[in-house]
């Protein structure tokens, strides 16, 4: 097992990297002038132009090895942790059972009522929770529970939501902007998908009654679409770089949260031999096991007895 910054060697989307700034130095100051101070040829001249597209090249390059290291290594983590549950899994749980058996025990001998809410907690824990996926259908979103939901459970009144009441300045500025802006106006597909997108923010604004808001769209619509320049070739690749560079940084976030968690540390402690590993830790748990079947039979002979 290899890390991702392992086996990509370090390289990166960053690697020969070039400024425009640098550029400029360099052309400013002669530095790829031939011998003899002779005047740029055309393709000479093309030269900052070509270093960048090799850079690009090779960033590129660097970057689908990294990003073939990474996924390779999110894949080794994902197998292990699929083998990690089926062979160890049981284990796990068996020794669950036994830990909540063994308080049990313990609460049903000495009869103190610490020891019973300890074996009540270990019992929960084990107990799955029925039909939770049809009680709480509906009243879930992204977050967690709706509001709504909240107050029902907690016996609070659900507080309606609360009304807003635009201004009749809003009022005015919602129907011109609606009026000039509406999307079955647009003759074409991307002028409509403009129009849906901006109405969209306007319906946002006025559902708020934010006057102020709306008053900036309809400056903005008033300037009508941005005319934007075609970018050279020079800053297109200059984009590349960037786009690379950051794309680079992200598959170096990933790489180390793969390295932290709980199965990357445990693939790291033997990369050359990660089943004979899972092997090790289920002969401890079998150890364990054992010691409390053994701790559990005792209490429960004690008791009888």
């Amino acid at each position: 097992m290899t890390t991702p910054e392992a086996e990509q060697g370090g390289g990166g989307a960053g690697e020969e990297r070039v400024t425009p700034e640098g550029d400029a130095a360099r052309a400013e100051g002669g530095e790829d002038r031939p011998e003899g101070g002779a005047a740029h040829t055309e393709d000479e001249a093309a030269r900052p132009e070509a270093r960048l597209e090799r850079a690009v090249r090779a960033a590129e390059q660097a970057l689908i090895e990294y990003e073939i290291a990474v996924e390779t290594f999110r894949v080794e983590i994902e197998n292990f942790s699929r083998l990690h549950e089926q062979k160890l899994g049981p284990l796990y749980g068996r020794l669950e059972e036994l830990d909540a058996r063994i308080l049990e025990a313990r609460a049903a001998r000495s009869g103190d009522l610490e020891d019973r809410r300890r074996a009540e907690e270990a019992r929960a824990r084990l107990a799955p929770i029925p039909g939770v996926e049809e009680l709480l259908h509906g009243w879930m979103d992204d977050s967690g529970l709706f509001p709504e939901a909240v107050a029902m459970l907690t016996d609070q009144a659900v507080r309606p939501p609360q009304r807003v009441r635009p201004s009749e300045e809003a009022r005015k500025l919602y129907r011109e902007l609606a009026r000039k802006a509406h999307p079955d106006l647009a003759q074409e597909e991307k002028e409509r998908e403009r129009r849906e997108e901006f109405i969209t923010r306007v319906n946002a604004a006025y559902a708020r009654g934010d006057e102020a808001e709306l008053r900036e769209l309809a400056e903005e619509w008033a300037k009508g679409p941005e005319l934007k320049r075609g970018p050279s070739r020079a800053e297109e690749l200059y984009a590349r770089l960037e786009w690379l560079a950051q794309r680079k940084e992200l598959l170096a976030l990933l790489a180390k949260e793969l390295e932290e968690s709980a199965i990357g540390h445990m693939l790291q402690l033997a990369p050359d031999d990660p089943d004979g590993l899972l092997d090790e830790i289920g002969q401890q748990l079998l150890t364990q096991v054992t010691e409390r079947e053994r701790e559990l039979a005792a209490l429960l002979g004690e008791g009888a007895g």
